[in-house]
């Protein structure tokens, strides 16, 4: 990846921001050194927020009970 000089990204800086725009990363520097990086942005995901459902799912009373036998043997591989 080559540096482009500080002075070359100001006066092409829209066209650099299209190619970071395209997925390329670009390395500025100063007497051809590396200073910066300029990659494209990536939003960060919103934080989850607890309770955010609540009162939109529910839950049957005997959602923990044990399965009818007839299924329970399904699971088990002894029946159709």
């Amino acid at each position: 990846m080559a540096v482009i000089n500080v002075h070359e990204a100001k006066t092409h800086l829209s066209r650099l921001l299209e190619r970071v725009r395209a997925g390329e990363e670009i390395i500025l520097g100063k007497s051809g050194k590396p200073i910066a990086k300029i990659v494209p942005y990536t939003p960060q995901a919103e934080p989850r927020k607890p309770g955010i459902a609540k009162g939109k799912i529910w839950i049957a009373d005997n959602f923990d009970d044990p399965l009818p036998e007839d299924i329970m043997k399904v699971f088990r591989g002894e029946g159709k």
